[in-house]
């Protein structure tokens, strides 16, 4: 099961998750010569385990810790391991190197592919079930309910072994997990509303309300710069929303709560703080969540689904149909939050945020043309106008996040 972590400030998929990660203590004396440079923490968090361990020789050490910055990743360029400490030899082979250190301009370009590859395909997926089982809070379980078993497949295998979680942890992460489950379900209830892309373009309000719990909630101030620059987000989406030819009440309100929901998910986030990896956290927020989703759905449509919901879906597609398209829309779901994941893990905070605003502006245009939506002039110059506003809004913030990190390097 690959990495998978949380929910980002300006997103409203997983990638803000990843905040539940406590940074992990290194050592000054290597830290300072990695990461100051725009390292990988990763390979700094490697080096230090190897200066803790007093069985290497000093020379060693200083091999393994030799790094190429190519692309702006550090690598070892040579193996501290190629002769045992008993032979007495300082001798140091040439570490032998996979496609992904060779090429990772390519292995990253191809997480970002399949990331916007899984979540269209989702998205896709997710509106066609909805046009003839219109059961958003039943599907929610659905998607959590196929991640979950995925989870426990990975853990029973051992990729990656299962954490133990306390009652202490326990507690750090039920807020979050109850804030991602019902900003899952809420944004599913928009999705089953109204059309894929104009959920999509209410939901570039998150980084407002985010800005806004920061200054008034949190009590940390928020630049001017960055007010200013959600200015055309709340635009965009007002001249969006005035004329959508698929707009409800519905629809609409039930994408704000989702934008309040993810806000409230990414406060609590900052207070979970954990030394457990963000696989396991994920894995931990999921079942949690799908505990949360799961008596919504038995007493708002548990009824209609006994009479009449699950008899006319299969009516209309047919059982297998019906069956292979609840299972792949959970997995795509499950998927695609890892990828998100995995991709944000390999980039810079910049990076992150551009592949952030693409990513939603491939479900928008994807979602157009698959569906056929129309939508009015005023709805597309009020959806490029807000999607433009996110991309200002996350290259400034994204800019003052390497700043303060780089502040702290030095």
């Amino acid at each position: 099961m690959a990495a998978a972590g949380a929910i980002s400030g300006t997103g409203s998929g997983i990638t803000g998750l990843l905040r539940l990660r406590r940074p992990a203590a290194r050592n000054p004396a290597i830290a300072a010569g990695s990461l100051a440079d725009g390292g990988n923490p990763i390979w700094s968090r490697q080096l230090s385990l190897i200066h803790l361990d007093r069985s290497f020789p000093p020379s060693r050490i200083a091999t393994a810790a030799a790094v190429s910055k190519k692309d702006g990743l550090l690598r070892p360029v040579a193996a501290a391991a190629s002769s045992s400490p008993a032979e007495g030899s300082d001798h140091v082979g040439e570490a032998e190197v996979g496609f992904a250190a060779k090429y990772p301009a390519l292995v990253t370009g191809f997480f970002f592919f399949m990331w916007y590859f899984l979540n269209v395909i989702f998205n896709i997926i997710n509106k066609t079930i909805y046009n003839y089982f219109p059961y958003p809070y039943f599907v929610s379980v659905i998607h959590l309910s196929v991640g979950v078993v995925y989870c426990l497949v990975s853990w029973a295998v051992g990729l990656p072994k299962r954490a133990p979680i306390d009652s202490d942890l326990l507690k750090l992460l039920i807020p979050v997990a109850v804030g991602h489950a019902i900003g899952h379900v809420t944004s599913n209830v928009s999705f089953a509303a109204v059309a894929v892309s104009f959920t999509h373009t209410i939901k570039a309000l998150e980084p407002f309300f985010n800005a806004s719990a920061s200054q008034f909630i949190l009590g940390q101030p928020i630049p001017l710069t960055l007010w200013l620059s959600l200015a055309p987000v709340v635009i965009g989406v007002s001249m969006a929303s005035l004329t959508e030819l698929s707009f409800n009440w519905t629809g609409f309100i039930s994408a704000m709560i989702s934008n309040i929901s993810f806000t409230y998910r990414s406060i609590y986030s900052k207070k979970a703080m954990t030394d457990m990896d963000s696989t396991n956290v994920y894995a931990y927020i999921s079942i949690i969540a799908l505990f949360v989703c799961i008596p919504p759905a038995i007493l708002l449509e548990g009824p209609q689904l006994m009479q009449h919901g699950f008899k006319d879906a299969i009516a209309k597609v047919g059982m297998t149909k019906f069956l292979s398209d609840l299972f792949w829309v959970g997995m795509f779901y499950h998927l695609y939050n890892q990828l998100a994941a995995n991709t944000l893990e390999r980039v810079a905070p910049l990076t992150h945020a551009v592949g952030n605003v693409l990513k939603r502006v491939f479900v928008i245009g994807f979602s157009i043309i698959i569906f056929g939506n129309k939508i009015s002039t005023q709805t597309g110059i009020g959806t490029c106008i807000a999607i433009g506003g996110v991309a200002l809004y996350s290259y400034i913030k994204a800019k003052m996040e390497e700043e303060k990190r780089q502040l702290k390097a030095a």
